[in-house]
């Protein structure tokens, strides 16, 4: 494939997750909500950047990141020492993590918290749980005994944590596995199951999003110690109202600088890692070398349009949109307009395919592609009608966690460990760039309006998103072993009624 038709399929992917959300915001703008006409402008350009930002960065991590993955996971399996598995597993886990845009527009929007204190208390817990993956691996621990562990320190925290960052704790879990990461630490993980050569060792490559995203959480609690930020505070977006053309050019022009300072400053850390990699060890041929560098410069162009939609166009129309929402009876328009968006940012995201096809593969065609997009499509529209509801009442997120997670942990029971894994994984899945790039600035547009606490109700949407995949895609997993059981009996009871009459016969 050509670049430049790779840059085109790309762009097309990327449309179909974009134009959705585009054209709901669209249509309810000129129906049921008024805006500035220059902030829809601005929008409308954002929409623009974002579907080229993303073409570019899926592209150019598919190009870089994923083959920087296998590439150093193969140099660590060939290694074959643990310390160096470890060791390069944290730093890469925390390099990469830097980089990832759902994390970069969630630490732009939390109020009360410097945004690199974020992204680096993030990162750090993804190298350190990223690591803990690759021992679980390596040793063939079970996933569910693990995670059941995990889960049970995630909400024993949770119950001594300050309840203003408990739920930007759990979005920082969510946002963590995005386009950038997934990706990489797929990749890096089928290399180091790779030393093990029993049977069980390509399932046990399934999971380690699951634990990854586990990291950030328990991180966040940890800096909760340190930050005791207001649960009051209100976030900082700025909302512009342009009186011309010319100055909505100049806002976009103007930010210009300032992500592209940021979008070099996360990139630089991987790209450093990866040639110091490629002179003590990979030593790639000089094709394969050229084309992750090609990689990183279309990573590079697509984060900075892709931030640059988000912060300048996407951000103030959500925050706009949702606090004209709450205004008088359109309140109640809130939670399904976020229903109504959910079901397409899941259908629209070119990964969810990708998880369809495994779990048809996985239960023999018991589940087919089809069903199981109409119940992730469900999963996620009830996630965000109840992150809605959470801002309009004031819900405590962990009224809907702690059922949440205990329910897909007790279905972990009744399907197969692979089954769990891909559930667990999906998570990172569903909570795709849309959901921090618009659907949160919508919550916190409505949360302000409502004079609610933003940072306690406001965030925990991305948090939602993760979780009811979990459940959904287990449910699926029972179901295709109910219907495996009973087409096993028909077929043993067919089998049983032919043998009678071949006996009679012969009688």
């Amino acid at each position: 494939m050509t670049s430049s038709r790779a840059i085109w399929e790309k762009s097309r992917e990327a449309a179909a997750s974009v134009l959705p959300i585009v054209g709901i915001v669209f249509l309810s703008c000129l129906a049921l909500v008024p805006v500035h006409t220059g902030l829809m402008l601005s929008f409308l350009i954002g929409a623009l950047l974002l579907v080229l930002g993303m073409g570019l960065f899926n592209l150019g991590a598919e190009m870089s990141m994923t083959r920087i993955g296998s590439a150093i996971g193969s140099a660590m399996t060939r290694s074959k020492k643990l310390w160096l598995i470890l060791v390069v597993s944290f730093l890469l886990g925390a390099a990469i993590t830097v980089a990832e845009p759902d994390l970069q527009v969630l630490a732009a929007n939390v109020p009360a918290i410097d945004k690199p204190v974020l992204i680096f208390t993030v990162s750090v817990g993804v190298g350190l749980f990223l690591a803990l993956s690759m021992l679980r691996t390596l040793f063939g621990v079970s996933l569910r005994l693990l995670l059941m562990l995990l889960y049970a320190l995630v909400f024993l925290g949770a119950a001594l944590t300050d309840g203003a960052l408990l739920s930007v704790a759990f979005d920082a879990g969510g946002v963590t596995t995005g386009p950038m990461t997934v990706p990489f630490i797929m990749s890096l993980g089928v290399g180091v199951a790779s030393i093990r050569s029993d049977e069980k060792a390509k399932a046990d490559s399934f999971g380690l999003v699951a634990l990854a995203s586990v990291g950030p959480i328990l991180s966040v609690m940890l800096l909760s110690a340190i930050y005791r930020p207001d649960a009051a505070a209100s976030a900082d977006t700025v909302v512009e109202y342009y009186e011309s053309t010319t100055a909505l050019g100049q806002s976009y022009l103007l930010r210009l600088p300032e992500y592209i300072r940021e979008v070099a400053v996360a990139l630089l850390p991987i790209f450093v890692f990866f040639l110091l990699f490629q002179l003590i060890s990979l030593r790639l041929r000089r094709e394969a070398l050229l084309r992750i560098l090609v990689g990183v410069v279309y990573t590079y162009v697509g984060l900075l349009l892709f931030l640059t939609g988000v912060n300048v166009g996407f951000a103030p129309l959500g925050y706009e949109l949702g606090a004209a929402l709450t205004e008088g009876s359109r309140i109640w328009l809130l939670a399904p307009l976020a229903v109504l968006m959910g079901w397409f940012i899941i259908n629209a995201e070119p990964a969810v395919h990708v998880l369809n096809r495994q779990v048809e593969e996985l239960s023999a065609g018991a589940i087919s592609e089809r069903a199981m997009g109409l119940s992730l499509s469900a999963a996620v529209a009830l996630a965000m009608g109840l992150s809605m509801l959470r801002v309009i009442t004031g819900l405590p997120l962990m009224w809907l966690l702690i059922p949440g997670y205990g329910i897909a942990l007790l279905l972990s029971f009744f399907v197969s460990p692979t089954f769990t894994a891909i559930a667990f994984d999906s998570g990172g899945v569903a909570s795709g760039p849309m959901t921090a790039a618009f659907m949160l600035p919508l919550a916190v547009g409505a949360c302000t309006a409502l004079d609610r606490p933003v940072i306690t109700e406001a965030f925990g949407l991305v948090a939602l998103v993760a979780m009811m995949p979990l459940i959904t895609v287990q449910i699926m997993g029972v179901i295709a072993q109910i219907k495996s059981r009973r087409t096993a009996t028909e077929s043993a009871a067919d089998l049983g009624d032919t043998e009678i009459i071949e006996l009679w016969e012969v009688a």
